[in-house]
């Protein structure tokens, strides 16, 4: 059931996606071992969570061997512009700028992310003359 392009992961769900996204394909232990480092966490629970993720379709799951391994159904960037666009569309009125004006206003940016910002807008402005 591969529903994966409309569906937003909870935040329990976009945890194991950041496992999966780092680690690439894993199994349940291995999801399970990575999360424990971070917070306790039932192995049971994880693998619920992964069930539940197939069926949304955000995550796959490789059943050949005896032992299931996942891997996120999307690419960690599309995922990331998905949940972007939808907030803005929620919050925002759809407005890519208000989004990234509130964005930052509310946390300062350093010195290395201002000039990567500043990249990425003249390589747009580039692209549209």
């Amino acid at each position: 059931m591969s529903r994966g392009n409309n569906v937003r992961p909870t935040d329990a769900e976009l945890e194991i996606l950041s496992v999966l996204w780092e680690r690439g394909r894993s199994t349940v232990r291995e999801v399970h071992d990575e999360l424990n480092l971070r917070r306790p966490t039932g192995y049971t629970t994880v693998l619920k969570f992964l069930q539940i993720m197939v069926e949304k379709g955000l995550v796959q799951r490789d059943e050949v061997h005896r032992v299931h391994v996942y891997e996120a159904a999307l690419p960690q960037e599309t995922t990331q512009s998905q949940l972007i666009r939808d907030l803005a569309a929620r919050a925002f009125g759809g407005s890519p700028l208000q989004l990234a004006m509130r964005a930052l206003a509310t946390d300062r940016a350093s010195a290395d992310e201002l000039a990567q910002i500043r990249k990425m807008l003249d390589d747009c402005e580039g692209k549209t003359k």
